[in-house]
C-alpha cells in the first residue's frame, strides 16, 4: 500500500473514533460545585387544644414565614384561644367565658432538614388582648352585647414548643406539636385569672415552596 494511501485511511479511522466518542448518551451526572443554599416561603395555619387554669381551651392560628436552607424558619404568626371558664361576673349578673387573640415574630430552628421528618423548635414573641364574653347564648333578638375597651386587657406571650414536621412534597408540609405558653399578667375584672399560662397540642399544614433555587445542574456522561 503506498503511503499516501495508507494516511487518508489512517486520518479516516481517527476521525470515526472521535466522532462516537462525542455521541451523547442519556446517562448524566448531576453535581454541584458550590453550596447549595435553599430558599422557601410558606403560609400555614394550625389548630390545637390546651388549657387555662384547668380548663379546656381551643386554639388556631395563622403563620406566613421563610425559609432559610431548609434550617431555620423567621416571620409573623398569629393565634386566637377561647378556653370554656364559666366565671361568674357578680356586675353583670352573667357566666363569662376568656378570649384572647396575640400574635408577633415566629422563630424556628430545623433539625434533620434532609430527612422525610424533621424535629423543629418553635418560638412565638407577641403581644396582644385578653377578654371575656358572655358564656351563654341568649335568644333574645334584641340582645347586643357591646364590647369596649375596659372589656380586655393587654398581654405579652412567649410561647416555645416542639413539633415533628412531614415533608409531603416539595410544596406541602404537614405539623404536630406541644407547646407552653407563658404571659405577663392581666388584670381584669372579673380577677380570677391572672395569666393565660397553658399546654397546648395541634397539629398544622404548610403550604408553599420549601427548596426553591435549588443550585444543581446536569451534564452528560461521554
Amino acid at each position: 500500500m503506498k503511503p499516501l494511501q495508507f494516511s487518508l485511511l489512517l486520518f479516516l479511522f481517527l476521525s470515526a473514533m472521535c466522532g462516537y466518542g462525542q455521541e451523547e448518551t442519556d446517562e448524566y451526572l448531576e453535581f454541584n460545585d458550590r453550596n447549595n443554599v435553599v430558599h422557601g416561603v410558606y403560609v400555614g395555619i394550625h389548630m390545637g387544644l390546651g388549657e387555662v387554669e384547668n380548663e379546656r381551651a381551643y386554639l388556631g392560628g395563622l403563620k406566613i414565614a421563610y425559609v432559610a436552607n431548609q434550617q431555620f424558619e423567621v416571620g409573623f404568626a398569629a393565634n386566637f384561644l377561647y378556653s370554656e371558664q364559666d366565671i361568674f361576673n357578680n356586675t353583670l349578673s352573667r357566666y363569662e367565658d376568656l378570649i384572647a387573640g396575640y400574635g408577633g415574630l415566629h422563630l424556628e430552628p430545623i433539625l434533620f432538614s434532609k430527612k422525610r421528618i424533621n424535629l423543629s423548635f418553635p418560638l412565638l414573641l407577641g403581644a396582644g388582648a385578653v377578654g371575656y364574653v358572655d358564656a351563654k347564648y341568649r335568644d333574645d333578638d334584641n340582645f347586643e352585647e357591646e364590647l369596649t375597651e375596659d372589656d380586655f386587657d393587654e398581654v405579652f406571650v412567649a410561647e416555645p414548643g416542639i413539633n415533628a414536621l412531614f415533608n409531603i412534597s416539595r410544596y406541602l408540609q404537614l405539623e404536630a406539636g406541644v407547646k407552653y405558653r407563658f404571659s405577663s399578667k392581666i388584670e381584669l375584672p372579673p380577677t380570677r385569672i391572672s395569666r393565660i399560662n397553658g399546654f397546648s397540642a395541634g397539629i398544622g399544614i404548610k403550604v408553599g415552596i420549601f427548596n426553591m433555587g435549588r443550585n444543581r445542574y446536569k451534564k452528560n456522561v461521554q
